[in-house]
């Protein structure tokens, strides 16, 4: 004779349910509209250069407030709405990485006040990114700044002063 120990698990199921699918609901619909752009993970004399570059960000870029981020980095930066978004510490853009698919040499760059960037168009504005400095900083404009190269000046001094040149 063979008993079974068939358990209902029905009801333990439910109060699990009952009690996770609010928070699973609620995590998914959670939106932020002051969420800044992702933050960069540099080291070394990266991670100095961008610290001491946040340090020199000034308040107003292209005649936009910088704006508080959430979270706060001092990697990161943003002004204006549409926001124009600074990340400091970024990878090597690929058109200037040897050896990768979009490799290019001869790629678009500008010296804005002393300071050398990739030009790069893309969809709603541009990105620029610095070419000759110990941690690569990052702008994204918005077309709604149009010209978006006049966020560069404003930049310019503290690139200079805080993020030094490559060596070699």
């Amino acid at each position: 004779m063979s008993t079974s120990h068939r358990r209902d698990t029905a009801p333990l199921a439910a109060a699990v349910l009952a009690v996770t699918l609010p928070l699973i609901i609620s995590a998914c619909s959670l939106s932020d509209d002051s969420a800044g752009p992702a933050v960069p993970s540099p080291s070394g004399e990266a991670a100095r250069a961008c610290r001491a570059l946040h340090d020199e960000l000034p308040k107003r870029v292209d005649g936009q407030e910088r704006e508080t981020l959430d979270p706060e980095s001092p990697y990161t930066a943003a002004w204006g709405d549409p926001a124009i978004e600074l990340r400091c510490g970024v990878a090597r853009p690929e058109k200037l990485t040897p050896g990768s698919e979009e490799y290019n040499p001869t790629s678009d760059a500008a010296e804005v006040n002393g300071v050398s960037w990739l030009i790069e168009e893309r969809d709603g504005g541009y990105r620029f990114t610095t070419t000759d400095r110990a941690a690569h900083v990052e702008l994204t404009v918005p077309d709604a700044y149009a010209p978006e190269v006049g966020a560069l000046t404003d930049l310019a001094r503290g690139v200079r002063k805080a993020v030094p040149k490559k060596s070699g």
